[in-house]
C-alpha cells in the first residue's frame, strides 16, 4: 500500500472516502506540499472510530514560516489553535481545527515525514493487521472503543513490554 499518495482513500471505507473528500476540499496536500505532508493514524489503516481525527504530519525546519502559513490557511475554521513546544526533544508545531466532518491535527517537526514516529507506527500497524487478520483488527477496534489509545492496544494484544510506543517501533521493521 502506498500511503504517500492519498488516492487510495477514494476506494476505501465510507470514512476513508469522506477523509479524501475533506482533504481535497481543504487543498491541504497541495497548500502544504513543500512540507511533504502525510496522512497518518487510524483512518488510513481502517481502525478508526467515528470520532477519529485526520492526523497530518509535516517536515518543517522553519517553524515560524510554517505557523504563519498554517494560520493563514486554517484560522477561520472552527476551533483553530496553534501550539509550538518541544516534543521528544524537538521543536514542534501543532495546529488543530474542525471541518464539518473531521477534527484535523497538523503535527510538524524537523524530521522527514516518512521517518516520523506517527508514520512508522502506521506502517507497522498496517503490516501487523495484514498478518493477524480480521479478528485481531476487530479486537483493536474494540479496545480503542473502550478508551485505549492505538499503540497501547497493539502492545497489549501482542504482549509487548514497557513503553508501547517504542515497543511497537522495535517490533517490526517498517516497510516503505
Amino acid at each position: 500500500m502506498d500511503f504517500k499518495n492519498i488516492s487510495y482513500l477514494q476506494n476505501g471505507t465510507v470514512r476513508q472516502r469522506q477523509a479524501y473528500t475533506t482533504l481535497k476540499e481543504l487543498n491541504l496536500f497541495e497548500d502544504l506540499s513543500i512540507y511533504k505532508p502525510l496522512l497518518t493514524g487510524t483512518i488510513p489503516i481502517g481502525i478508526d472510530l467515528p470520532e477519529s481525527d485526520l492526523d497530518i504530519i509535516c517536515h518543517v525546519s522553519n517553524h515560524q514560516a510554517f505557523a504563519g502559513l498554517v494560520t493563514r490557511l486554517y484560522e477561520n475554521y472552527a476551533g483553530y489553535s496553534l501550539k509550538q513546544s518541544v516534543h521528544t526533544g524537538m521543536e514542534t508545531t501543532v495546529a488543530c481545527f474542525r471541518t464539518d466532518s473531521f477534527e484535523v491535527e497538523i503535527f510538524a517537526q524537523n524530521i522527514p515525514t516518512d521517518r516520523q514516529h506517527a508514520y512508522q507506527h502506521m506502517l507497522i500497524e498496517h503490516n501487523i493487521l495484514l498478518k493477524k487478520g480480521n479478528d485481531f483488527k476487530a479486537e483493536i477496534i474494540r479496545l480503542k472503543a473502550s478508551g485505549m489509545k492505538t499503540e497501547p492496544a497493539f502492545a497489549r494484544l501482542l504482549g509487548l513490554p514497557d513503553d508501547p510506543y517504542q515497543a511497537l517501533l522495535d517490533y517490526w521493521p517498517p516497510l516503505d
